[in-house]
């Protein structure tokens, strides 16, 4: 908003109150984040045509993400989600285009006219922009997508479509160099932001493919830890707050019949005074599909859950018992083994 407010608009249309710029300025970024969330929920869609779980869509200073659970299942499903996007982003583009040709003819106040105007060079740039081939951008994945289906190798795919968004996350700060010495401080910042994020997301996004690959298949039974501590409901809280030094977490069974976990987090919500007198089974989790996790299940299902839960730790469960605990530290030994293995 700032920027519109205090660039963009009045360079384009000079001599209006400042106070007109602000409104045209908040009206083109409310236009921004509707543009943004067309563009991913076209993503989402497609996706969601092909079978894959989309939790949702995230809006950050940058942009946004459509926030896909696993890898597309072939390489012409990930070349249509891909294009959907910047298909979208045109159609905008020439929406509001042809609005603001409208507006030109019928007499639309300047301002009202001038963010039509600016909200179809913004859709076009989202398009054209996206499609700069480089992961984990739309055209790095259509790109990913066109190796894909001639080499058959996803994982090749992904190493050279994220190495092609390393180097442009590269480009984008040099950039940002150039602005600092023409005294552009504005397009550093931004060029620096746009140069930094490519870069991490195309690393990242191998990385996230290497760590797929090496725990899909294997069953959480493999990696869990069958002796655990445990504890019945009628414990006192401060039985088991005094010792989360080193634990942190307890299940909580009566008989074989697992009734959930108490943790940090759960005794800090009853007052420490009270801790002598409170039961845990009055501040325990009961068990949920954010806590548990079945012995056969993806190793990579429950790290998905440890991040989307922000939790290290997660019971497994078979028909109601508690027949071990499986932690981040399981999963990570787990995964290193996976990878000095295929070396």
């Amino acid at each position: 908003a700032w920027s519109l407010a205090k660039g963009f608009f009045p360079e384009l249309y000079e001599g209006l109150p400042e106070a007109t710029y602000w409104w045209m300025a908040l009206a083109g970024l409310i236009g921004l984040f509707f543009s943004i969330v067309f563009h991913e929920l076209s993503h989402s869609v497609v996706a969601r045509r092909y079978g894959l779980p989309m939790k949702g869509i995230t809006l950050f200073i940058l942009g946004g993400v459509a926030e896909m659970e696993e890898e597309p299942p072939s390489a012409k499903a990930e070349f249509l989600m891909a294009v959907a996007g910047p298909i979208a982003s045109l159609i905008l583009a020439a929406a509001f285009y042809l609005l603001y040709l409208l507006g030109g003819e019928v007499g639309l106040p300047e301002p009202l006219n001038g963010v039509l105007r600016y909200l179809g060079l913004l859709n076009l740039l989202l398009a054209v922009f996206n499609m700069l081939p480089a992961f984990p951008m739309d055209g790095g994945r259509a790109l990913r997508a066109a190796i894909w289906h001639r080499s058959g190798n996803l994982r090749k795919a992904t190493r050279i479509a994220s190495t092609a968004g390393i180097w442009l996350g590269y480009g984008f700060l040099g950039l940002a160099v150039l602005n600092l010495a023409t005294g552009n401080f504005v397009g550093v910042i931004w060029w620096f932001l746009l140069g930094m994020f490519i870069r991490f997301a195309a690393q990242g996004s191998y990385q996230q493919l290497e760590l797929r690959r090496a725990l899909e298949g294997e069953p959480v039974r493999r990696c869990m830890t069958a002796e655990t501590a445990t504890g019945p409901p009628e414990m006192a809280s401060k039985e088991r707050g005094e010792d989360y030094a080193d634990r942190k977490f307890f299940p909580v069974v009566e008989g074989e019949r697992l009734l959930g976990c108490v943790t940090t987090a759960r005794v800090r919500e009853a007052p420490r005074e009270s801790w002598g007198d409170t039961p845990v089974r009055n501040v325990m989790a009961p068990p949920s599909a954010d806590n548990t996790v079945g012995p056969e299940e993806d190793a990579m299902k429950a790290l998905s859950k440890m991040q989307a839960s922000g939790q290290a730790r997660l019971m497994v469960t078979d028909g109601g018992r508690l027949i071990g605990i499986v932690t981040l530290k399981d999963l990570m030994e787990l995964l290193a083994l996976r990878m000095e293995l295929e070396g």
